[in-house]
């Protein structure tokens, strides 16, 4: 249940999309710290599982096109941190985690530094999907909660669904 809590996190964060409507890159640089504004599950979320705060992660590019993920969760009262290793995979955009049992899409969208990171993988006895509307900067864009929503209706998901919560800049990753 740790594992699928952290997972969700990243996806919280996170940013993927294997819908080919939007441009990949793999050569994109997925560094520094990103700022979710929406998230949206498959329903396989516990309701105690789901964040009550949003907070920055911060995405490091490792040797080999791998990348480590610093998730900040509140648990307790208290802000906690965890990296999370994403493994690239042969196809652009995509990433494993947790043993390959976790696949984590990263697409940006066509609205300028923002991007939809999604993660799925299998639970005993069921699929999860957790997606996350990030952005470059804490600001608001329209235009990407706007793609955000287009992409929660290809994935079979309500529009009503979706999660904003406050972002909370209390707890940050620490900088190099």
């Amino acid at each position: 249940m740790k594992r699928l809590l952290l997972t969700l996190i990243l996806l919280g964060l996170v940013a993927v999309l294997k819908a080919q409507e939007f441009p990949s890159d793999d050569k994109e640089d997925y560094s520094g710290t990103w700022y979710p504004k929406a998230m949206i599950h498959n329903g396989s979320l516990p309701s105690h599982n789901i964040p009550s705060k949003f907070f920055p992660v911060k995405m490091t590019a490792l040797e080999g096109g791998d990348l480590e993920a610093e998730v900040i969760f509140w648990k307790n009262g208290q802000c906690h941190n965890v990296k999370i290793l994403m493994k690239k995979t042969d196809e652009p955009g995509k990433f494993t985690s947790f043993d390959n049992k976790r696949f984590i899409y990263i697409t940006a969208l066509l609205v300028k530094d923002h991007y939809i990171m999604y993660c799925e993988g299998r639970l005993p006895g069921k699929l999860f999907g957790v997606g996350k509307l990030v952005g470059r900067n804490p600001e608001e864009n329209p235009e990407a909660m706007e793609e955000f929503k287009k992409f929660v209706q290809r994935k079979g998901l309500k529009v009503e669904d979706i999660i904003v919560q406050e972002l909370n800049e209390h707890c940050v990753p620490e900088s190099d």
